[in-house]
């Protein structure tokens, strides 16, 4: 039998197990390509969410769902953004800064008022009828996100719509015509061609020529030039035989 032996100064025999070292907190698991902020795969992550938002729409899309597709766990895609509101107006900004380039660059050609509306309603069904294109689908996500996110969804179309403010105001309209509705309807059209448009019987660029035939209005000739007043002439009265009697009276 051996002879348990007490150390100085401490109550721990020699048969007793060693002390435990102290902790010193939880140690972190090594950093993965998914857990490290990279460009290249944030590019990615936004592609993959755009489709899903544009497939199934912004409720019906879940965080989880972006990182199965992204092929990472669903907290790692928090190394990569920082909510899926943000995401979401993120990736709605990019697809209308996208389109306001296109927009520009297919008017950039023209000077002339109404052959700058020809040319950015050419390019804006070129737009919302391409079956790539995730502008429309992403746009019609508008009444299904959180009045948070509609503000700045607002914003953004508000940016946009300069573009098409600045058409308007400088064609040659009647000046009884109201700019703001005339803008309003426009666009309205322009927005929704994927529920009117039919493919086959005119090419989209025919179709715009038929919308600005619709849309031309031209303010008199002594109207169009800023500066320019009516014209207070007033056509002479036609002569009567009655008239001619008491002249030659």
């Amino acid at each position: 039998m051996s002879v348990r032996q007490k150390t100085t100064g401490s109550n721990r025999t020699h048969d007793d197990p060693p002390a435990r070292p102290a902790r010193r907190g939880r140690t972190q698991a090594p950093a993965t390509a998914d857990t490290v902020p990279n460009p290249e795969r944030r590019q990615e992550i936004l592609e993959i969410a755009a489709k899903l938002f544009a497939e199934y729409g912004y409720k019906a899309t879940s965080i989880r769902e972006i990182a199965e597709r992204a092929g990472m766990m669903g907290g790692s895609l928090y190394y990569h953004i920082r909510s899926k509101e943000a995401l979401f107006i993120e990736i709605h900004d990019r697809a209308l800064d996208a389109a306001a380039r296109r927009v520009r660059a297919a008017m950039a050609s023209h000077t002339a008022p109404w052959a700058r509306l020809e040319a950015a309603c050419s390019e804006m069904l070129e737009i919302q009828l391409n079956a790539e294109s995730l502008t429309l689908p992403i746009m019609n996500n508008f009444r299904s996100v959180p009045e948070e996110v509609k503000a700045a969804l607002v914003k953004k179309r508000d940016e946009f719509e300069t573009i098409f403010r600045d058409i308007v105001d400088a064609l040659p309209l009647p000046p009884e015509m109201d700019r703001q509705i005339y803008r309003i309807l426009l666009l309205r059209l322009l927005n929704t061609a994927d529920t009117w448009y039919h493919e086959g019987r005119m090419s989209r660029a025919e179709i715009a020529m038929q919308i600005l035939a619709i849309f031309r209005h031209d303010a008199p000739t002594t109207q169009r030039t800023k500066g320019t007043t009516k014209s207070s002439t007033k056509a002479a009265p036609k002569e009567t035989p009655a008239r001619k009697r008491r002249a030659a009276a």
